[in-house]
C-alpha cells in the first residue's frame, strides 16, 4: 500500500483541530486567559502560527533559528517576530544558560570558550557535559552568549495555554501533536465510531489534574532542583476536588516522597506520604515509621489501615506487616502461601514456560484448561459492560480507548443502576446472553479494555457456568468500583473439572508471588471460587507427549523455500502412540538437487494439499508435546514461517535429538541421522523422507530419554 502523503500545512491543521474541539467541548472550563490564547492566535499570520506549532512539536524549548526550514513558512524572519511581540517567544536570557550551550556542539563551545579567552582552562579531551558545566561555572553569561551567537537563538514562551489545551484533548500533558501526524501516516489507529464528550467536569478539577500530571512529568527530569519543586508544587498544589485530582496527587507524592527518602531526608518524605495519603503513601508511611524508630505511629496507622482499608491490597499489606512486626509471625503472607501451594511434575523441557507444561499435565488428567490471567477477565468486564464504556459518551477524543471513568474511578457512580441490573443477571447465571449479543454486534470494534485477537468464547463460557454466579458478580463488582486496581495479578489458569471452575497461580522455583497475585487468589477464594498456587517441579515426565518432526523442504532458506512434506510421530512412555504425515504443495517448483536427495518430484506434490489445508490438523496433533527434530531449529524455523504466514502462531517447547545425543552419547566423529542410526542399530530404510526420518529421530529420542530418566532416579537415590 503507497504510504500516506501529508499536507504543507497539517501540523498547522491538526492544531487548528485540537483549537477547535476544545473550544467546543470545554467552554465552560476555559477561562479568559485561554480564550484571550486562541482570539490572539488566531490574529497571527499563517507563517507566525505555523512557527509556533512547529516550536510546541520540536523538543526543548530554546532553538537555534538558523535550523528552521519548514516549507509552509515563506517569512522565517517576520513570524519570529511577531510570536516574540506576542509574547510566545523570546531572546535568551541568563536562565537560559544551562540549556543554551548544551544545544551547542562541542566543537562550538571549544572555539567560543578559547574566544572568550579561556583556551588555557579547558581541555579538548572533555566530554560535552563537562564543558557546558564549565561554561555555567566559569564564564559570565553575556560574555558567552556573544561568543556563542545566542543572537541566533530563539527560546519558546508563554505556553501554558497551549499546554493547558492539549492536556483537556489528548487527556495527558503531551508537550506536541505528533500523534495526529502518526494517525495521518496510518501508523497510529483512532477512534472515529462514538460520540465524545468532555473528560473533566468543572474548571477546579481540569486545572488539580493538569497541575499534578506536569508535576508528574517534571519528577522524570531527575535533578535535585527537580525534586525540590516538584515537592513544593505537591505540598502548595490547588485543592485536590475530584477522586482523580486526588489519585494523580498522590502518585507525585509517594513517587518524590521514595526519591527523597533515598536522599536521607526523611522528614520531608513523611511530609509528602501524609500529604498523599493513598493506600501506596500509607504504606510508605508505615514502612518510614518503623525504620526510624517511631513503632507506636506505624502501630496506629496500621490499625487505621486494617480497620478502614482503601483496597484489599492495602488490607493484606497491612494485616501482614502487623502480623510480622506486631503479631509475632516470622514469615509474610505471600512466603506462606507459596509454600503451601500443590507441586506439579512437569518435564523440564518446559523450562521457560511453565505455564504451558502445567497446561498440558492437568489436561492428560482429563481436565479443560484455559490461559487466562488478567485477559479472561478484562474480556469479560469489557463485553459485559460495553454499552456503558464505549456507546455512552465516556471516550473524550479521538486518540482515547480507555474510558476516563475507569481512570478516574467513577464508573461505578455513574453507572450505578446499569451495574446493579447485569451483576443481578450474573448472579442468576442468565449472563451469557448479553456477551453473545455484544460479541454479534461489536465484534472487531477498536477499544482500550480487551483485545480481540484473546477472546476466548469457549473460557468465558466455562467461567460463567462453572464459577459460583454470586461469588462471579462479587469479583465483576469489584472490577467496577476499582478497574484499575483491579486490573492485573489474576491467575495464569483457569481449571475446568466436572463443569466446576477453579484457577492456579503457577510458579517455578526461584519465582516469587506477589502481593497483587496474592490479593487475587485471596479474592478469589473468598467469592467462593477455588483459587490455588501450582508450584512447579521441573523434572523428565515419561508421560509427556513428544512430538517427532520432520520435514522436507525446496530449500535450506525458511523465508524463501518452501516445504514439501512433514512426518511427525508422537512418543508417550518411550512408545509410539500416533503418526500424522502429508506431503505440501510448495507452490513453487523444486529444484533437481532435492528431487535427487528426497525423491519427493514436482509430479507428486502437484495435488497435494497447501499448508494453510493442513495447519489445523498439525496443530491438533501436536496438542501439549513437546517439539522434537534432528537439528530442530530448522524444522521449527521453516513450521514458524508458514503459519506466520497465516498470521498465526506456532509456538512449542522445543527438544533437539542432535543436541541431546552430542551431550547424553558423546565421543561420535559425526551426529548426522544417518550416521547416529548406523551405530545404534536404527531402522532408517528412506533417509531424506521425512516419516521415515522422523521415526529414526524418534528412537533416539528415546535414547535421550532414557538417559534423562536414569539421571532422574539417580538423582532421588542420593537425596534419598
Amino acid at each position: 500500500m503507497k504510504p500516506a502523503t501529508l499536507p504543507v500545512y497539517y501540523y498547522l491543521d491538526h492544531f487548528v483541530e485540537m483549537l477547535d474541539f476544545v473550544e467546543r467541548t470545554y467552554d465552560e472550563i476555559l477561562t479568559d486567559e485561554h480564550r484571550s490564547f486562541a482570539a490572539r492566535f488566531r490574529g497571527l499570520s499563517k507563517d507566525a502560527q505555523c512557527l509556533l506549532i512547529r516550536m510546541v512539536n520540536r523538543r526543548g524549548a530554546i532553538f537555534n533559528r538558523a535550523l528552521f526550514k519548514y516549507p509552509e513558512i515563506t517569512d522565517l524572519d517576520t513570524a519570529a517576530r511577531d510570536l516574540i511581540a506576542c509574547g510566545h517567544a523570546r531572546g535568551l536570557r541568563a536562565e537560559d544558560y544551562s540549556a543554551f550551550v548544551l544545544c551547542l556542539p562541542k566543537t562550538a563551545l571549544l572555539d567560543a570558550a578559547r574566544a572568550a579567552g579561556f583556551g588555557r582552562d579547558i581541555r579538548t579531551s572533555w566530554s560535552k557535559p563537562a564543558l557546558a558545566d564549565f561554561f555555567v561555572t566559569s564564564i559570565p553569561f553575556d560574555l558567552a552568549a556573544r561568543h556563542c551567537g545566542a543572537g541566533g537563538f530563539i527560546a519558546r514562551d508563554n505556553t501554558r495555554s497551549i499546554e493547558f489545551l492539549l492536556y483537556l484533548y489528548f487527556g495527558k500533558t503531551a508537550g506536541d501533536l505528533k500523534n495526529f501526524a502518526l494517525r495521518d501516516l496510518r501508523v497510529l489507529r483512532t477512534n472515529t465510531e462514538t460520540s465524545f464528550s468532555a473528560r473533566f467536569a468543572d474548571a477546579d478539577e481540569a486545572h488539580a489534574c493538569f497541575h499534578y500530571s506536569q508535576v508528574l512529568d517534571r519528577i522524570e527530569v531527575r535533578t535535585a532542583d527537580t525534586y525540590q519543586g516538584a515537592a513544593a508544587a505537591i505540598l502548595d498544589g490547588p485543592p485536590r476536588t475530584t477522586e482523580y485530582a486526588a489519585d494523580l496527587a498522590a502518585r507525585a507524592a509517594c513517587q518524590v516522597g521514595q526519591l527523597f527518602e533515598k536522599q536521607g531526608d526523611k522528614e520531608l518524605a513523611e511530609r509528602l506520604y501524609r500529604f498523599g495519603s493513598s493506600a501506596d503513601c500509607r504504606e510508605r508511611l508505615v514502612r518510614l515509621l518503623y525504620a526510624k524508630g517511631d513503632k507506636e505511629a506505624a502501630e496506629n496507622l496500621l490499625r487505621d489501615m486494617i480497620d478502614d482499608p482503601e483496597s484489599d491490597d492495602e488490607h493484606l499489606f497491612a494485616t501482614d506487616f502487623y502480623a510480622r512486626k506486631f503479631g509475632g509471625r516470622r514469615t509474610g503472607l505471600c512466603t506462606e502461601l507459596l509454600r503451601s501451594g500443590r507441586t506439579i511434575v512437569v518435564d523440564d523441557t518446559h523450562r521457560g514456560n511453565p505455564e504451558a507444561g502445567v497446561a498440558g499435565v492437568l489436561r492428560r488428567q482429563g481436565a479443560q484448561v484455559f490461559f487466562a490471567e488478567n485477559t479472561l477477565w478484562h474480556t469479560l468486564f469489557g463485553l459485559l459492560f460495553w454499552d456503558e464504556l464505549f456507546e455512552s459518551g465516556q471516550l473524550h477524543s479521538g486518540f482515547d480507548w480507555v474510558p476516563h471513568c475507569l481512570r478516574d474511578r467513577t464508573f461505578h457512580r455513574r453507572f450505578a443502576s446499569e451495574i446493579d441490573g447485569k451483576l443481578a443477571t450474573v448472579r442468576s447465571g442468565n449472563a451469557l446472553p448479553i456477551i453473545l449479543r455484544t460479541v454479534a454486534a461489536r465484534w472487531g470494534r477498536p477499544n482500550g479494555v480487551f483485545a480481540w485477537d484473546h477472546v476466548q468464547m469457549g473460557a468465558l463460557r466455562a467461567l460463567l457456568e462453572g464459577a459460583r454466579a454470586g461469588g462471579l458478580a462479587d469479583i465483576v463488582r469489584a472490577m467496577c468500583e476499582d478497574f484499575r486496581g483491579m486490573r492485573d495479578g489474576f491467575p495464569d489458569l483457569m481449571h475446568v473439572r466436572d463443569g466446576k471452575v477453579s484457577f492456579i497461580e503457577v510458579k517455578a522455583e526461584g519465582d516469587a508471588i506477589r502481593r497483587n497475585q496474592l490479593t487475587r487468589l485471596r479474592q478469589l477464594q473468598n467469592a467462593c471460587i477455588p483459587a490455588e498456587i501450582g508450584r512447579v517441579d521441573y523434572r523428565f515426565d515419561p508421560g509427556q507427549d513428544y512430538v517427532v518432526v520432520d520435514i522436507e523442504t525446496t530449500g535450506a532458506w525458511s523465508s524463501g523455500d518452501r516445504i514439501t512434506e512433514i512426518g511427525a510421530v508422537k512418543v508417550r512412555n518411550h512408545q509410539v502412540v500416533d503418526e500424522w504425515h502429508s506431503l505440501v504443495n510448495p507452490q513453487r517448483s523444486i529444484p533437481a538437487k532435492i528431487v535427487q536427495l528426497t525423491g519427493i518430484t514436482n509430479q507428486m506434490v502437484r495435488d497435494a494439499p497447501l499448508f494453510h489445508e493442513i495447519a489445523d490438523s498439525l496443530t491438533a496433533f501436536m496438542g501439549d508435546g513437546i517439539f522434537v527434530a534432528h537439528n530442530v531449529n530448522f524444522d521449527y524455523g521453516f513450521l514458524s514461517s508458514e503459519y506466520e504466514r497465516l498470521e498465526r502462531r506456532f509456538r512449542f517447547p522445543k527438544l533437539c535429538t542432535c543436541v541431546g545425543m552430542r551431550r547424553r552419547y558423546p565421543g561420535h566423529k559425526s551426529y548426522g541421522l544417518g550416521k547416529l542410526c548406523a551405530i545404534y542399530g536404527i531402522e532408517l530404510e528412506n533417509h531424506h523422507r521425512a516419516l521415515s526420518d522422523a521415526r529414526a529421530a524418534a528412537h533416539l529420542l528415546n535414547l535421550i530419554n532414557k538417559k534423562r530418566e536414569d539421571g532422574v532416579s539417580a538423582d532421588a537415590e542420593q537425596a534419598a
